[in-house]
């Protein structure tokens, strides 16, 4: 019987922008809240990601831009010295280990709470909208706070914060950027109706919504190159407080593919349905359609097997794939799935928290 693994190129180098990487099997960026207070990596952090480096290209878990930016404890940041001096030895150890890593940078807006922000001020938003939903302080479990509008003229000391955090991920080492546009958190807050009732530059219109979006693309772009920066999207994607999506998905998301085509940028990473839970979209959604629009290499992401990730990369319509949940319990997935040997599926209860546990002791496979 023909073995689809002898003739896909999944396993073969590729090139996104000017990363040279040695597969298309790509680790998303997946939170595992192992960090202190001060939100600085280290040597575990450098032994987790090193252990991940045959993927062809590591997206570092969502990583915080700012004090303010912070929604969740024990997440790690890039805004102070230490952070950056922290990056630093996970980006040498995945180096040494011969892998790529790029710096997917965050703003979670209004999915905080008070106990995370500078001074217990309120988080802040497009629009003073809460959202739904429980998040983690160093306390336990606490409800989402009501966020407060930004002023027109805080957006940019906004952009400011991705700037700086750019620079920093330079410093760091890291090999590029992903924006960081998705799953409800700031910059996806500004896309969506839903959560952005602006009448200002930023609100209103699709354009207008898509602004901020653009901006911190450009202003990013500006320090990296855009060969060195790629950007996550989800159209669809309910997380972090229930927020619905766009009244136009198509419109709204066709738009901004439009005009991030205009950056030729490195990739587009999306989250193909609602981020790891459905594939389905709703009703007169198309995801093929909309990535067929962005004239860069595409990342498809979301509940993939390697089953599927053939036949879609055969039928021309992912150029990467990316595992996020596989590649915690399977830090050599990618020789796992060439050799189609047994995965190791993690337990929930792994996810986050902890220490080593759990984390950097989960065994290399037999093939």
């Amino acid at each position: 019987m023909h073995d689809p693994r002898t003739t896909t190129d999944l396993f073969s180098p590729v090139t996104l922008g000017s990363m040279e990487l040695a597969n298309r099997i790509v680790m998303a960026p997946v939170t595992r809240s192992r960090y202190g207070e001060d939100g600085v990596p280290n040597e575990l952090h450098a032994t987790y990601y090193a252990q991940r480096a045959t993927a062809g290209l590591i997206v570092a878990e969502a990583t915080n831009i700012s004090a303010q930016g912070r929604g969740y404890a024990a997440t790690p940041g890039i805004w102070s010295d230490q952070q950056v001096a922290g990056w630093r030895l996970v980006t040498d150890a995945v180096h040494a280990a011969g892998g790529k890593i790029v710096s997917q940078l965050w703003h979670v807006g209004r999915f905080s709470s008070i106990d995370l922000q500078p001074n217990g001020e309120a988080p802040v938003a497009p629009s003073a909208i809460k959202a739904e939903g429980n998040t983690y302080t160093a306390g336990g479990f606490v409800p989402v706070s009501m966020p407060r509008a930004l002023e027109t003229g805080e957006i940019p000391g906004i952009i400011e914060q991705y700037k700086h955090a750019a620079e920093n991920a330079k410093r760091a080492g890291f090999d590029g950027i992903e924006v960081h546009s998705a799953n409800s958190y700031l910059l996806d807050q500004f896309l969506r109706d839903s959560t952005n009732q602006r009448t200002d530059q930023y609100g209103g219109s699709i354009e207008n919504r898509a602004r901020l979006t653009l901006e911190v693309t450009q202003a990013i772009v500006d320090i990296w190159g855009s060969d060195r920066v790629g950007i996550r999207l989800s159209p669809v994607t309910p997380d972090a407080g229930n927020t619905a999506p766009d009244s136009n998905v198509m419109g709204l998301h066709g738009y901004l593919i439009q005009q991030l085509n205009t950056f030729n940028l490195a990739y587009l990473h999306f989250v193909e349905g609602a981020t790891a839970t459905s594939r389905e979209v709703p009703e007169g959604v198309d995801m093929d359609a909309l990535s067929a629009g962005f004239n860069g290499p595409f990342i498809g992401n979301n509940n993939y097997d390697l089953k599927m990730a053939i036949e879609r990369r055969a039928q021309g319509k992912i150029d990467a794939v990316a595992f996020g949940r596989l590649f915690i319990s399977n830090p050599d997935l990618v020789a796992r799935l060439r050799h189609a040997a047994e995965l190791t599926i993690a337990p929930r209860e792994s996810y986050y928290g902890g220490g080593a546990k759990g984390y950097i002791d989960w065994p290399m496979g037999k093939y």
